[in-house]
């Protein structure tokens, strides 16, 4: 946590895996909501490579964002491939009319489904079906979504997260339905920075257009896929509200007290 975007507070173990019964392997991927008077922690675990194996994404829950987080079900809230998408990469959108849905998906292929109220189940569309894919051209994993000036933007990572290629693309569309057509790539590797830059979150300054984007990249002369550091940078958009190609800095951001 930060009270400024700089000063950082670590607090470890928000969540144990012992506390999650079915999470074997691995647990990763966190993503953290505010409803009412919880948290909820969405996350993906055991890193599933097919419907016999036992995994998928799951919920804790909590009073406070620094937990401590507790399994909130049982088990996974999704737990099978769904139109080809693995279930990891979890992301939860609160739509304008307080709708809450999740959009995931590794693979190259994403899907979005609505949640009820208390993030115990999926509950279908209108037409009765469960889970809809919303892959957009090159999508890889990593989703997350942001309403700007009363647009949709949905953004993505590409490439191999090992590989120095991984970067982020996006799309705009009027609705949380799109649709989404790729309009291009907003941060990649900087030969003298870093490479492997991806899987983001966005955050806006409460009350202003003001934007950052989190994300992991892989320092230069490190050849470990698995070692990644957490960074952030400005995100900028221009007059017709496309996102600005993303400035990867050393230094990161200026203190932004938030208040």
């Amino acid at each position: 946590s930060s009270p400024d975007l700089v000063n950082w507070t670590k607090h470890e173990k928000v969540l144990d895996s012992v506390d999650v019964k079915w999470a074997k392997k691995a647990i990763w991927a966190p993503a953290i909501v505010q409803k009412d008077s919880k948290y909820y922690m969405f996350f993906g675990a055991n890193d599933i490579q097919n419907n016999e194996t036992q995994g998928g994404i799951g919920v804790a829950i909590a009073d406070k964002p620094e937990g401590p987080f507790k399994d909130h079900i049982g088990k996974p809230l999704i737990d099978k491939f769904h139109n080809g998408a693995q279930p990891i990469d979890q992301f939860v959108f609160k739509d304008k009319d307080g709708q809450y849905y999740i959009i995931y998906g590794g693979w190259s292929h994403c899907n979005i489904a609505k949640l009820n109220n208390d993030f115990t189940a999926i509950v279908p569309f209108k037409d009765g079906t469960m889970f809809r894919e919303m892959t957009p051209e090159g999508y890889v994993e990593g989703p997350t979504m942001f309403i700007r000036n009363g647009k949709y933007y949905f953004m993505w990572s590409e490439g191999g997260w090992t590989g120095p290629d991984y970067r982020v693309a996006y799309a705009i569309g009027d609705s949380i339905n799109g649709p989404f057509k790729r309009i291009g790539t907003v941060l990649a590797q900087d030969a003298k920075v870093a490479t492997g830059a991806g899987h983001h979150s966005v955050i806006q300054v409460p009350g202003k257009d003001e934007w950052y984007i989190i994300y992991h990249r892989r320092p230069l002369g490190e050849t470990d896929g698995n070692h990644r550091v957490t960074c952030i940078d400005k995100m900028t958009f221009d007059k017709n509200g496309l996102i600005n190609t993303v400035k990867m800095t050393n230094e990161g951001v200026t203190a932004n007290k938030i208040k």
